[in-house]
């Protein structure tokens, strides 16, 4: 897999990650913006880990990023016993909705990319009732093909946009973002999957209760077994025996230490 090697960040599972708060995070997209810095923005959680070992072109992708963030709270888990710690889980919709307000506040323009139209404009209006001084750049649904990817680029572009958070499914975010986010003009671009299916209402966020014990994807399974059920129990599975492997390893490795997957 394709690794940045910054000496902060934090390396095991065959990924690196930014030990970084959801605070720091917002502040140095902020960073972006204001100093016109071009920040792309990963995220990773336990699926996603085991997706990436046998997807090259998603790893080259997400690991490519600038910031690589733990979107699961097992992600976090792991870090901790691997001796990599993490500070906080920072989840993708969580991060959408720090920045949000920032935006408002600083005047940033923001556009969304994203989901079916109807899904959209509902999760445009709702935005704008929770921050209804922030300036929208602009939104356009997610159904366009890879040839069409450029002239989407093209259109968020022209909007002049600060802040694109792109509302489709991996990897065809991911791919967007290492392809596509430099002809955006935007400076922060953040793929944040499913977020706009739940502020449109389509889908229920798991209680925090769930999500502080790293069982949202269960009540996600729950809301559509047949669809999510074999997904993630197989994921989920994959991901307790690699980490139980690097476990294993560190205890036989001399001095005990936890070096990491490094492959």
């Amino acid at each position: 897999m394709v690794q940045r090697h910054e000496p902060d960040r934090r390396h095991f599972l065959g990924v690196c990650l930014d030990p970084l708060t959801i605070d720091e995070t917002v502040a140095r997209c902020v960073k972006a913006v204001e100093e016109r810095s071009p920040m792309t923005i990963g995220v990773l959680n336990a699926a996603k880990i085991v997706r990436l070992r046998k997807d090259p072109r998603l790893s080259r992708a997400v690991l490519g990023c600038d910031l690589v963030l733990a979107d699961g709270q097992s992600v976090v888990w792991a870090a901790r016993l691997l001796r990599r710690p993490l500070p906080e889980r920072v989840a993708g919709i969580d991060l959408m909705l720090a920045l949000l307000p920032e935006a408002e506040r600083r005047g940033d323009r923001v556009y969304f990319l994203g989901a079916k139209q109807d899904v959209l404009d509902r999760t445009v209006a709702e935005v704008l009732r929770r921050f209804p001084r922030l300036e929208v750049a602009g939104s356009r649904d997610g159904y366009f093909s890879a040839d069409e990817a450029a002239a989407v680029a093209d259109e968020v572009r022209e909007t002049r946009a600060d802040l694109l958070f792109i509302g489709v499914s991996s990897p065809m975010k991911e791919l967007f973002v290492e392809q596509w986010s430099a002809r955006t003009g935007a400076q922060v671009v953040h793929g944040v999957g499913g977020t706009f299916d739940v502020l449109a209402g389509e889908v229920r966020r798991a209680p925090e209760w769930w999500q502080r014990h790293g069982l949202e994807w269960l009540y996600r399974v729950i809301q559509e077994p047949l669809r999510l059920g074999p997904r993630y129990f197989t994921t989920n599975f994959a991901f307790v025996v690699l980490v139980a492997r690097e476990v294993m390893r560190s205890r036989v490795r001399p001095g005990g230490g936890s070096g990491g997957d490094r492959r």
